[in-house]
């Protein structure tokens, strides 16, 4: 009889334990994660800088294990982890990239894998993706109601690095003190100078040069860009 009432407890005790370890709600990250930055072990081999020829100029270029691992980073990121994930860019005279992300164990560890045997380093950001594309989404929305309004916008972009939505606009103290008015000051927004988008008189052609160090990949919403 005491042996069962042992076993008995030992048993309660395993399936309270096993509650407490449940993973959240699908897309919610079960533990916040490292915060203050971190970098994946590849950081800690030498990486020689990778160059191309461009017209006669020698330019920096992305490794392709390099560019691999920011596409897996960049897809994954925005599939299953957007509640974390906010952006990347590439530094390619350091031969890495910087991940930007709310501090999330699960999403570090899908970057860790990710990273392969690349440089990636890890920072935190303020808001992920799903927040900052609702936001996105929501002024872009709102564009006739501020035109109306005489509030000129000319463009809106979610930053790649989570500080918020960049609302461009030639009038930016009156642009802030209508949008903070009608979000709340909690709105992650940041105001900036741009005049408004024209389109080019004839087509060009893209240049093939990767994008310099500090610079954004392509991982945030498009930027919406209403005509001036």
């Amino acid at each position: 009889m005491r042996q069962d009432r042992i076993i008995g407890l030992l048993l309660a005790a395993v399936l309270m334990t096993a509650a407490c370890d449940e993973p959240g709600e699908a897309g919610q990250p079960t533990e916040p994660g490292l915060t203050g930055g971190w970098a994946t072990a590849g950081c800690e081999f030498h990486r020689e800088p990778l160059t191309r020829l461009v017209g006669g100029i020698s330019s920096p270029a992305t490794p392709p294990a390099l560019d691999a691992a920011m596409a897996r980073i960049e897809r994954g990121g925005r599939a299953d982890h957007a509640d974390s994930y906010a952006g990347l860019e590439v530094d390619q005279l350091r031969v890495r990239a910087i991940v930007y992300r709310v501090p999330s164990a699960r999403f570090d560890d899908f970057v860790r894998i990710s990273a392969e045997d690349t440089c990636v380093v890890v920072r935190d950001a303020a808001h992920g993706l799903t927040e900052l594309t609702a936001w996105h989404d929501r002024i872009v929305a709102d564009l006739p109601t501020w035109a109306a309004r005489g509030v000129r916008i000319s463009t809106v972009g979610a930053r790649h690095d989570g500080i918020g939505v960049e609302v461009g606009t030639e009038q930016v103290a009156q642009t802030r003190d209508a949008l903070v008015a009608a979000y709340g000051r909690q709105a992650p927004l940041v105001f900036v100078q741009a005049g408004p988008v024209r389109p080019l008189a004839s087509p060009t052609v893209p240049n093939d040069t990767q994008p310099n160090a500090a610079q954004p990949n392509a991982a945030q919403p498009n930027a919406a860009q209403p005509g001036g």
